[in-house]
């Protein structure tokens, strides 16, 4: 069978000892498996290429929804893009008038012609085109340092319960063969800390948001972050407990806390804004907790601190020198927390302790939900969110309180 001249891909798929009809019927098999193998690499070929154009359109998509959110995007987006270039060309030409007069609305030359100073024709000029920001300027909201000096436990339920042990096992010397009595044990009561909900509607319509120059969409739920750790600031120091954390402050006599720990109330101390009487009030938290103790106090009653000094003339306050590090008072940190009240008599203007052995913020899993409403209240469109959280007094002898008398 060597007058044979086999192409080389079918060279190895016949053996010279068969017969032509043999022969033929391997051929026609290898021509198959080539045919195959060809047709299933094309078909990885279109595969790979319809995922990478899969794949541009979901970036550009991503690349069209925040451009106009990123910082610096504006210089690269005009408003109004004929303009823009109209103007350009009478500044750099003296050519282009007839063209902007042409692009501007009657609203518009009615609001040049009002305001002389800005480019009336009789005064030589003409509306410099108009450039938005595209973001946002939004007042700064502090978020509560009871969030980072706390402790946080995230639970799948409700309510997180833990035990607080009140007295210790009883004890005693003996001698060698002295009776041994039984001694008194201590007791266990349960804490609860309950999951409060905050919740937020807003609407807006769909026409906004398809149309808007920024992203409603992310603003909106940026928004909403913002509003729900403001309300957070405001129960972790003076919640009610009732579908809200229990806030730090109401663990006091008279507060809406009063006695529901085990353990007791908070320690209020009266004193003046003084030097000895914080030292005073500082060293009479137990050492275990003073280690690792923190101020918390508002920016007010902070700016009474910082010019306290000491018998020597020295200032007991001292500004961090690096970036990130908080001030010390008495050689202990401060955090500014806005929602302390301030140094007013009759105000709990300073708290001192161990926050994160005394305080315990609850946090349920996946706490902060987002339903997008279309169907409820046509046209506009809903952004129903909830965020699940609780916080209450952990343990009552890690944290104090510093009341200005009256």
């Amino acid at each position: 069978m060597q007058h044979f001249n086999l192409p080389r891909a079918l060279r190895g798929a016949v053996r010279a000892e068969e017969t032509p009809q043999q022969l033929f019927a391997q051929i026609n098999g290898a021509i198959g498996d080539l045919r195959q193998r060809h047709d299933d690499n094309i078909n990885d070929v279109r595969e790979h290429v319809d995922n990478l154009s899969t794949a541009m359109n979901a970036m550009q998509g991503q690349l069209d929804r925040n451009v106009l959110s990123t910082p610096g995007a504006s210089a690269m987006l005009p408003v109004e893009p004929d303009y823009t270039k109209a103007f350009a060309s009478f500044i750099r030409k003296g050519d282009g008038e007839a063209k902007l007069s042409e692009l501007q609305s009657a609203g518009d030359r009615a609001a040049i012609q009002a305001a002389l100073s800005v480019g009336s024709d009789a005064n030589g000029g003409l509306l410099a085109p108009i450039e938005w920001d595209r973001e946002i300027s939004k007042q700064q909201v502090t978020t509560s340092p009871m969030r980072k000096l706390a402790k946080v436990m995230t639970t799948s339920v409700g309510a997180f319960t833990t035990l607080w042990q009140s007295g210790n096992p009883g004890s005693g010397w003996v001698g060698e063969t002295a009776a041994r009595p039984q001694t008194s044990n201590p007791t266990f009561d349960p804490i609860t800390f309950a999951a409060g909900e905050i919740y937020a509607n807003p609407a807006a319509t769909q026409r906004i948001l398809d149309d808007a120059a920024i992203d409603i969409g992310a603003w909106l739920v940026d928004a909403l972050r913002i509003e729900f750790n403001r309300q957070e600031n405001i129960a972790f120091l003076s919640g009610s407990g009732v579908n809200q954390p229990a806030g730090l402050l109401t663990y006091v006599t008279g507060g809406a806390n009063d006695g529901t720990h085990p353990g007791g109330n908070l320690t209020v101390v009266e004193e003046a804004v003084a030097v000895d009487a914080l030292i005073d009030f500082m060293y009479g938290l137990g050492a275990p907790y003073r280690q690792n103790a923190t101020w918390v106090l508002s920016s007010l009653t902070a700016a009474a601190l910082t010019r306290l000094k000491d018998a020597d003339g020295n200032l007991i306050w001292r500004e961090s020198l690096i970036v990130g590090q908080p001030a010390t008072l008495l050689g202990r940190p401060v955090e500014i927390d806005e929602g302390m009240p301030g140094p007013t008599a009759g105000n709990i203007a300073i708290a001192f302790g161990d926050f994160r052995a005394g305080y315990l913020v609850n946090d349920r899993y996946s706490s902060l939900r987002l339903l997008r409403d279309p169907f409820t209240n046509k046209p506009f469109v809903h952004f129903y969110a909830t965020k699940r959280v609780g916080g209450g007094v952990l343990d009552p002898n890690a944290i104090r309180l510093l009341r200005i008398p009256v």
